[in-house]
């Protein structure tokens, strides 16, 4: 199997070398795994692809390249540029820094590099390492992502159904916030939303008087619904969420049928 790996964490984060081990994992022997990150952090730009301006791309190793793009644009530059010979039968992003749960989800460069592969006609899943008090300070946080890591994957594609037409599925992985032998298992989760959480800003004033705001998260040990994605993942299971890029409220559109003329 031919694997390319991305992420938005940038490609000297600890979670992508966390990835490329459950890749080759599952790529097998005789299988490659290609990666195609960003040069610098591009978390939170969700998927946001560079469409005004170029992007440098540097090939750092065989089969390594760094772009300074987004997460979708690295997936683009690996599909049509790097790869050009032969595309990768799966792309895998992350493993994140951090849960892409529930709102996370919307603004989430991983989730970007995921939907762009499902875009361009290609299995895809997006991995995040939830963190919290009971792994937080473990001598490797991500140790749930790499324990598991390889199963989740294989799993998701044995149970995939054929791709017929309209827009691919693609999946987002939620590692809990524990140790990787109190993982209890996987669950299909539906995105939830966190209440009352939400990003914020927090003025600041730097020494020359210059104000400046930074972006603030929400608290990210808030339940989620019964049963989605980080309510299940605070009580230690693996979520998988199947996802399409089509952002429209199909049952709205029959109870909104009024606009109609």
């Amino acid at each position: 199997m031919r694997i390319l790996i991305t992420n938005d964490d940038g490609i000297n984060a600890p979670g992508l070398a966390v990835l490329h081990a459950i890749a080759t994992d599952v790529a097998g022997p005789g299988g490659e795994v290609w990666t195609c990150a960003p040069a610098f952090e591009q978390s939170g730009v969700g998927h946001c692809i560079s469409y005004t301006h170029p992007m440098m791309i540097n090939q750092l190793d065989d089969c390594v390249f760094a772009a300074e793009g987004s997460p979708a644009d690295c997936v683009l530059a690996a599909i049509h540029d790097a790869m050009t010979a032969a595309p990768p039968d799966l792309v895998l992003s992350g493993v994140n820094r951090g849960n892409n749960s529930a709102e996370n989800t919307l603004y989430s460069g991983t989730i970007g590099g995921a939907m762009e592969a499902a875009l361009q006609g290609l299995p895809a899943i997006a991995m995040s390492q939830f963190f919290g008090v009971e792994n937080r300070s473990l001598d490797d946080p991500f140790e749930g992502a790499a324990a598991h890591g390889a199963d989740v994957v294989r799993r998701i594609l044995a149970n995939t159904p054929a791709h017929t037409d309209g827009y691919r599925l693609f999946y987002n992985v939620n590692f809990p916030p524990v140790p990787a032998a109190d993982v209890k298992g996987i669950r299909l989760a539906a995105q939830g939303l966190r209440p009352g959480t939400g990003f914020t800003t927090e003025p600041h004033v730097s020494p020359s008087g210059r104000r400046f705001l930074w972006i603030r998260g929400g608290d990210q040990q808030v339940r989620t619904a019964e049963g989605s994605d980080a309510a299940v993942n605070l009580d230690g299971y693996v979520s998988v969420t199947p996802m399409r890029a089509d952002l429209t409220d199909h049952a709205a559109l029959s109870t909104l049928s009024g606009i109609d003329t």
